[in-house]
């Protein structure tokens, strides 16, 4: 669809009508949107969605310009409810970062959001995530955590908290993967928990995504109202209320928004992304280092063993390099590279079998 540019914030032209909002890009909201969700109600993934919308909108992101691969699940049925005019792609269950990785090396100026859950990620595709994270893809890394295999009628995934119970009663004997700290320990350069709940939080970690280069890894408990929604939950929307602890307040200034933000002396850490915008992380009651990763695995640790489930920005550094850099992979899209190019000739192929022999 064809949209005619307007100034940020001004009204779309409209027969009659001042017409709704733009961004700077000027888009409306509606085209951001998606199709109807066919999630259950007040299942939390359809709450990520509406933070995606807003981010994306706020952000300015071209829709034709964002690609939204994911795998095989409840939460990878969820591309299909934002942004319709942007490339969804459902890969086989858990190959999902390859096809990312395969998609952004054929065409660096794409944006990525990948959309998994945590039976997509911490299981069938644990290996794929390991290697993704251990890259440093320009990527955001969505994982929809809810405990549980939303498709199969609720039974505990990978992420599924010892001692956490099912509606049936049966009670999990086996220690959850935490994906955060094995993105840190790997190499991701952003990651981050929340809530599906926490609308302010979620977004403003949203906005920060997307102007980091490099992998960005959110978990964001997300509540299955149908099975993990009980007494004896550890991922319910009761139970992660009452033991959810901050890390820090998030807020982010995007680089086209020249807005002082006021905190107290010595209480804020403020971090430049690759874009120029800013992310401000304002202690709460810890004096907590966000760029150090020792310290970033061990609170992670220490929240576990106290049973809380610690929000925020755990990890971000946004001085590594990224993949696409590392391979020197060219502005341009492959696609659109000419054959001498893309396919060596005679006199370089034979030069390669001499180095061969």
């Amino acid at each position: 669809m064809a949209t005619t540019p307007v100034e940020p914030g001004t009204a779309a032209p409209g027969p009659g009508s001042s017409g709704p909002k733009t961004n700077r890009i000027g888009l409306t909201v509606m085209d951001y949107k998606g199709g109807k969700t066919t999630l259950c109600a007040g299942c939390g993934h359809n709450a990520i969605s509406e933070r995606i919308i807003e981010s994306m909108y706020e952000m300015g992101v071209q829709p034709e310009l964002l690609i939204k691969p994911s795998g095989i699940g409840c939460s990878s049925k969820t591309p299909a409810y934002f942004m319709n005019r942007s490339h969804s792609f459902n890969a086989v269950h858990g190959r999902m970062p390859s096809v990312a990785t395969g998609a952004l090396l054929a065409n660096r100026k794409l944006v990525c959001i990948g959309v998994s859950g945590d039976g997509d990620t911490a299981s069938i595709g644990i290996g794929q995530f390991i290697h993704l994270m251990r890259r440093n893809l320009p990527i955001i890394y969505i994982i929809e955590d809810n405990g549980v295999y939303g498709l199969t009628k609720g039974q505990f995934s990978a992420t599924a908290d010892l001692g956490s119970k099912l509606k049936t009663g049966v009670v999990n004997d086996l220690p959850p993967i935490d994906t955060c700290a094995l993105a840190i320990q790997l190499g991701a350069t952003l990651v981050g928990r929340s809530f599906s709940g926490d609308k302010r939080q979620l977004s403003a970690m949203l906005k920060a995504a997307i102007a980091h280069k490099g992998t960005v890894m959110l978990d964001v408990v997300s509540p299955c109202v149908t099975f993990n929604d009980h007494e004896g939950s550890t991922k319910s929307y009761k139970y992660v209320k009452e033991h959810e602890e901050t890390l820090q307040d998030v807020s982010f200034v995007p680089h086209f928004e020249d807005i002082d933000v006021e905190y107290d002396p010595g209480t804020t850490v403020e971090v430049t992304m690759h874009d120029g915008s800013r992310l401000h992380l304002r202690k709460l009651e810890e004096d907590y280092d966000p760029t150090d990763k020792i310290r970033a695995i061990t609170r992670l640790t220490e929240a576990h063993d106290k049973g809380e489930v610690l929000t925020g920005v755990f990890y971000v550094n946004p001085e590594a390099p990224n993949f696409l850099d590392m391979l020197n992979v060219v502005d341009q899209p492959l696609a659109t590279l000419p054959d001498s190019m893309t396919r060596p000739g005679k006199e370089v192929l034979d030069a390669v079998m001499e180095e061969l022999r």
